[in-house]
């Protein structure tokens, strides 16, 4: 018998199990992978999230695999411009950095693992054990060996988007929107020109930022109408969604770039927050909660509020206080803390601006201490809620001589 069994050993699944493991419980995490293996990412973790990594005694195994450090941004929205970074945090992290998933992960894995927990890897799932109306585990099997029971006081998703666990609870959603893109990336050498987040006229949008062994990571964005064409000549899509967006990185794409793995295509899953606790479980990660990739946040928002679940899971365990208070509090907590980071996803995932957030960092980009603020909110180290703040926006808007723009005006399309 667990105390706790996970379900997903990535980026939620193996800090929860490592911090549950440290804390003294019994834990049992599962995988259908084996590790290290590759997954669909935007391989950012923001300074917030390196915090967590920090914390927990793993950012020095992150840094010594030779990802390289970031310490300087371009961000680009059509014409406006913000470069920068954002200041050290209050643990004097002044760098981001944007591991392959096969080096994170398994670092994470290995973490969980040495912790205490029990690790089983290439275990497929294939249902959940009850008593009445209360998950009590899961059952599964190692590849097509024989199935096996185990049991729990509490099951956690932790296995993303078509979590298992969540189907089988019948976790419902509760708020969501349509995704808007499709994205291809791929890894590439003789690219160093750095970060780069540029969003360009034809709702279209290129990023790159340096990776392992020596590579950078490439991705484009297209509407997902644009996706059949797109695909029927991907090379000669990213050179011209560069080209168009920045003809001097495009020049230097073509002259100096070549693409060294096969393209990882993808069409976004929803947005969503999902009932995400019940009588015996609780869904983590994505399995849980899922925005547009757009800003970056998936691996960030994993670790955060993989603490926090954890935190209010050792507190039942414990016996300060049962389930039925502290897995409530988890989603309200988790919900409230990324209210802010959801809407501004959402609202800028469509790689359009709307009015009000045209101006806003149109604004942002014409007063140096402000930009500063702008990486502080990318970094996840200055509170959204501020930074769009009544107060705040309209000293900016005195200081660089800019109309305000009223955060509900309807996209027209057209700059403020």
């Amino acid at each position: 018998m667990y105390d706790v069994i996970v379900v997903g050993t990535r980026v939620a699944g193996s800090p929860l199990a490592m911090l549950l493991a440290r804390q003294g419980h019994r834990v049992l995490a599962v995988d259908r992978a084996s590790f290290p293996s590759d997954t669909p990412s935007t391989h950012y973790i923001h300074q917030a999230g390196l915090g967590f990594l920090k914390s927990w005694g793993l950012l020095d195994s992150v840094v010594d695999t030779g990802c390289p450090p970031i310490r300087h941004l371009n961000f680009t929205y059509t014409d406006i411009e913000i470069p920068g970074m954002a200041d050290p945090s209050a643990d004097g992290i002044d760098a981001v950095y944007c591991p392959r998933r096969t080096v994170l992960d398994k670092i994470l894995v290995d973490a969980a693992g040495e912790s205490g927990a029990e690790v089983i890897e290439g275990f497929t799932v294939t249902g959940l054990l009850r008593e009445g109306d209360r998950v009590a585990g899961i059952r599964g099997r190692i590849g097509e060996g024989p199935e096996q029971e185990f049991r729990a006081k509490l099951v956690v998703g932790a296995d993303g988007a078509n979590s298992i666990v969540a189907k089988e609870v019948g976790a419902a959603t509760y708020e969501g929107s349509p995704a808007a893109c499709f994205i291809y990336y791929s890894y590439y050498e003789g690219v160093d020109w750095g970060m780069h987040h540029r969003t360009g006229f034809g709702e279209q949008q290129f990023a790159s930022w340096p990776t392992n062994d020596g590579l950078a990571l490439v991705a484009v964005m297209r509407k997902r109408d644009r996706f059949r064409d797109f695909r029927t000549d991907p090379d000669a899509g990213v050179q011209e969604i560069v080209d168009q967006i920045d003809p001097e990185i495009g020049a230097r794409l073509r002259d100096t770039g070549k693409r060294v793995e096969p393209f990882r295509p993808m069409l976004y899953p929803d947005n969503y927050r999902r009932q995400s606790f019940g009588p015996g479980w609780a869904l983590v990660g994505d399995a849980g909660y899922h925005k547009d990739p757009f800003t970056g946040w998936g691996i960030t928002d994993a670790f955060k509020y993989g603490q926090l679940l954890a935190d209010l899971v050792h507190e039942s365990l414990t016996g300060a206080r049962p389930f039925e208070e502290t897995l409530p509090e988890y989603q309200r907590e988790r919900d409230a803390q990324s209210a802010s980071t959801y809407e501004l996803t959402q609202s800028i995932s469509e790689l359009t601006l709307t009015p009000y957030y045209d101006s806003v960092f149109r604004a942002a980009s014409r007063s140096e201490h402000y930009s500063k603020k702008f990486f502080g909110l990318i970094a996840g180290l200055y509170p959204p809620d501020k930074f769009f703040g009544e107060a705040e926006l309209t000293a900016l808007y005195e200081e660089v001589n800019f109309p305000v723009v009223d955060r509900h005006v309807v996209n027209t399309g057209v700059s403020a």
